[in-house]
């Protein structure tokens, strides 16, 4: 397909995925795109996503994992883990670009109803796992919950290399990509969202943009002590793109982040740029991946193999951004 046809393909789409065609791809004026983001709610995965809620704010009645999930029973080791609950289904609505007022009360619903599966803590006071407590942030700021101190607490739990890391209660001292990924992502979209009205809000900036060095000291890609490939999953891409790290993931992000600072695209990320590009196919799209397995609410993208909407969305225009800078 020509640039054009991935264009048109792309924008023959559920409205998650086509408002952010209209917006990022086409250049629609905002009157355009926003017209097909209100769609999100009442037509396809927003709306079945939307149906799946429960009247106490939550989704399959639980923080983190569903209700029923046990913890000492088989299921817990099976590789995965279910993506039903409140945490994944608040994230992938905010994702696809939901309205929150279409929530409604749901903030305070949460705050009311919803407690960790970690030491039964509030819900949006977070726990100690970064990248819950990053979903949490981004959610909170988009639902106007007061996340404000749970901001605050990345600052005491950035590690000295500039990352972070989930298992740094387990007294881990090196950060982990995947967890300084979400982290800066969810520092940027809380920043987004309150547009830097934080008591603290220069100290979180200089944060994430610390956070985001680490990773460009090491190319995006490469461990720092040997220059090997951080790990296979670094050039592998499937969507959802849950809390996994990737090539394609974190030069999105970039993105996202040099758009709203002004900033140009950091060379360091080249690598990375030229691993997505690798992956695009012939005809302009990009291919579903593999999985990790768990349970979700219903499929929201192709199987494995097959081009996929969402990753030719984000591919497109990681590489529109780099190439015309």
């Amino acid at each position: 397909m020509s640039d054009d046809a991935v264009v048109e393909w792309l924008l023959d789409s559920d409205p998650a995925v086509r408002w952010q065609v209209e917006r990022d791809l086409v250049g629609a004026p905002p009157s355009v795109w926003q017209q097909t983001r209100g769609r999100v709610a009442t037509e396809g995965l927003g709306a079945a996503m939307l149906a799946r809620q429960a009247p106490d704010g939550q989704w399959a009645g639980g923080a983190y994992f569903p209700a029923d999930f046990d913890f000492d029973g088989p299921e817990a080791d099976e590789p995965g883990q279910p993506y039903t609950a409140t945490t994944w289904s608040l994230n992938a609505l905010r994702d696809w670009g939901l309205d929150a007022a279409v929530l409604g009360d749901t903030a305070a619903r949460l705050a009311a109803n919803s407690r960790w599966e970690y030491e039964d803590l509030p819900y949006w006071s977070g726990e100690v796992d970064c990248c819950i407590n990053a979903f949490t942030l981004a959610n909170g700021a988009w639902l106007g919950a007061d996340v404000g101190q749970l901001a605050a607490w990345f600052l005491d739990h950035q590690l000295d290399d500039g990352g972070w890391n989930c298992e740094w209660i387990e007294g881990s001292t090196v950060s982990s990509f995947h967890s300084t990924l979400n982290v800066i992502d969810g520092l940027l979209q809380h920043e987004q969202l309150t547009r830097g009205t934080h008591p603290r809000a220069a100290e979180l900036r200089a944060a994430r943009h610390r956070g985001a060095e680490y990773l460009l000291e090491r190319r995006l890609l490469f461990r720092k002590h040997d220059g090997e490939l951080v790990g296979p999953w670094a050039t592998r891409f499937a969507y959802p793109l849950r809390w996994i790290y990737s090539a394609l993931r974190v030069t999105d992000h970039l993105r996202a982040a040099a758009l709203h600072d002004g900033t140009a695209p950091d060379p360091r990320a080249a690598e990375a740029v030229e691993v997505v590009r690798a992956a695009r196919n012939e005809d302009g799209t990009w291919a579903q991946g593999a999985r990790p397995p768990g349970r979700q609410w219903f499929e929201v993208d192709v199987p494995e193999g097959e081009p996929s909407k969402w990753l030719t969305l984000y591919g497109t225009r990681v590489l529109r951004w780099w190439d015309a800078a």
